[in-house]
């Protein structure tokens, strides 16, 4: 039997013998598992290339690994242009795109893109993460199951946030954080439809980790020294000090990345980017890949390992050097983080920011245990607490900031000053920044879903259900007996646009503006449709006009209809009822 046959046959059975509600139940748990097998996946290819080149030659001389990143990137770079076609897409803000305007499809190459293109990147020293490309596979995955299965839109962008949910979770085996990020990166609603099938899509992901990676964690601590109330200052003081170094995160990563786009060539980006990355690496070895060693000798009380092989070493015994260290990666890593994605790599962000947000609470501990004023605090809570406060900064996700970090070291010790300091991260970044390295671009687009419901359902919206086409075109130059004629008595519309011969589009005849003189057979020869054409008073631009700019044009013209212009040539008529009627539609269906 055909396999489509089969399928629609399961198809059938299930809508005769499961409940909707419990389809969805048994999907999240599908999705969890495979987002974690997923995750498995990439962080295993990861670590045996890895492996490999530290038994390889290139590692006979310890001097020598700067120059694997460009190897990478060079890899990188022959599987985009003879695989893939087109650079790889950033992993979140490409999900977000396809939650808002795709309805939550994505290509199905996706699936296994990041799998190779990540691996790649970061196993050959690349300074970025594997978390987000594993989101990224992880979501296709669970959108083209949804379409396999006939899944409806909103069904498929919730199963897609179980995906994202279950990837973090068999990570840092960490399910409420997980479930958490879902929540607040993907804006969904916080109900008992979305929270089920996030917990158990992230609590089958975190079971398929321990299946095969047993209890091995990546980032593993426990608190040992509990809070303190007269540090409160200092986590104060550290909360500033992420939410500063999140705005520099954020401002570099636009900069660098607005300095590579000026250069046409990939290749020259790739040598000009790998060269930079190689050179920082000579320097601060610890820039180097996902950083989870450098995190767990720092929060241990190694910070010797964590900052082994620079050129620097024999003075590591000088506490004010290892703070210069500590400084130079908190500086650089979102530099090389950058020049890795500019340089054509594939990887994530999440990573990186607590690999900053580590030494930065690490050099501000040290910082204060000796300067001179007999303070001390715990160096290994400022680094646990400084990467939620960095977390909480860049990606806007404070909730996500304080859980992910209090799973991680298996208790709420840490509470108070994790709160203290992310909400001080958190608003000292939204006062600068409206937007993130996720959402920025989307914003400009109109294509960013927040927890706004009004915003979100004009973002659902598509231009193209809303555009009627059905009225007769004139010309200015047409008498008034020919508009009639062809126009007025072939048409059940009150509006007629007129355009030029080549489609450009130059006014609108109202059936109003013509009724006192449609009868008066003298003017059929002598009269034109120019005489009595008008402006409209707006117009919609096909490729620039969002559903919201559409709406607030409506709103303040205080016109029933609009013409829309594509290409600079007339596209059709958007009527205010028709348009008020998809929104109605949309609204219902989102929040149903």
């Amino acid at each position: 039997m055909p396999t489509s046959n089969l399928l629609k046959r399961a198809l059938i059975w299930r809508y005769r013998h499961i409940s909707e509600k419990n389809f969805v139940f048994l999907l999240s748990l599908i999705i969890g598992l495979l987002a974690g097998l997923v995750s498995v996946i990439i962080k295993n290819i990861t670590f045996a290339i890895e492996s490999l080149l530290e038994k390889g030659i290139a590692f006979s001389n310890n001097q020598l690994f700067f120059i694997l990143p460009i190897i990478g990137l060079f890899f990188v770079y022959l599987f985009i242009k003879h695989v893939t076609k087109k650079p790889i897409e950033h992993a979140i803000p490409s999900i977000l795109y396809a939650l808002s305007k795709k309805d939550g499809i994505i290509n199905k190459k996706k699936i296994y893109f990041p799998l190779i293109a990540a691996p790649l990147t970061v196993g050959f020293g690349g300074s970025v993460g594997l978390l987000g490309p594993a989101i990224a596979s992880a979501s296709a995955v669970s959108s083209n199951l949804g379409r396999l299965l006939h899944i409806d839109r909103k069904t498929r962008n919730l199963l897609i946030g179980c995906a994202a949910a279950g990837a973090i979770a068999s990570i840092f085996k960490s399910p409420i954080a997980a479930i958490i990020f879902a929540i607040e990166i993907f804006s969904l609603d916080l109900t008992f439809t979305s929270l089920l099938p996030l917990l158990i899509a992230s609590v089958s992901s975190v079971i398929t980790s321990y299946f095969f990676l047993g209890d091995d964690t990546l980032l593993n601590f426990t608190v040992s020294e509990k809070f303190i109330i007269k540090d409160t200052l200092f986590y104060i003081l550290l909360g500033i000090g992420t939410g500063i170094s999140s705005i520099y995160f954020s401002k570099i990563h636009f900069g660098i990345t607005r300095l590579f786009n000026r250069i046409k060539s990939s290749k020259h980006r790739l040598i000009i980017g790998g060269i930079a990355i190689g050179i920082m690496l000579f320097f601060i070895p610890p820039l180097s890949g996902e950083g989870f060693g450098f995190i767990n000798d720092l929060m241990s009380g190694n910070v010797l390992n964590a900052l082994e092989n620079t050129p620097f070493d024999k003075y590591l015994d000088n506490i004010w050097i290892v703070i210069g260290l500590l400084f130079g990666i908190t500086i650089f890593k979102a530099i090389a983080m950058t020049t890795t994605f500019a340089a054509g790599g594939t990887g994530g962000i999440i990573i990186p920011t607590m690999v900053m947000g580590s030494a930065l609470g690490n050099l501000v501990a040290k910082v204060i245990n000796n300067v001179g004023l007999n303070f001390s605090v715990s160096e290994a809570n400022f680094t646990l607490v400084g990467m939620a406060g960095l977390i909480a900064g860049v990606l806007h996700a404070p909730l996500t900031a304080i859980f992910l970090i209090a799973e991680i070291t298996g208790g709420y010790e840490l509470f108070v000053p994790l709160m203290i300091t992310v909400s001080m991260s958190f608003i000292i970044n939204k006062n600068v920044l409206d937007h993130t390295i996720y959402t920025k671009e989307l914003l400009e687009k109109g294509a960013l879903l927040t927890q706004d419901k009004d915003k979100s359902v004009l973002i659902l919206m598509k231009l193209d259900n809303v555009i009627e086409q059905n009225f007769i075109t004139l010309h200015p130059e047409m008498t008034l007996g020919h508009m009639l004629q062809i126009g007025v008595s072939k048409s059940n519309r009150n509006l007629f646009p007129v355009t030029e011969k080549d489609g450009s589009f130059i006014g609108i005849i109202l059936l109003d503006n013509i009724r006192t003189v449609m009868f008066d057979h003298s003017l059929y020869d002598s009269t034109t449709v120019e005489t009595f054409m008008i402006k409209p008073p707006e117009y919609i631009f096909y490729e620039k006009d969002s559903m919201g700019s559409v709406m607030k044009k409506f709103q303040q013209s205080g016109a029933w209809n609009l013409p829309v212009i594509k290409d600079n040539k007339y596209y059709g008529f958007i009527s205010k009822s028709k348009l008020l009627t998809a929104y109605r539609r949309e609204l219902i269906n989102f929040t149903s």
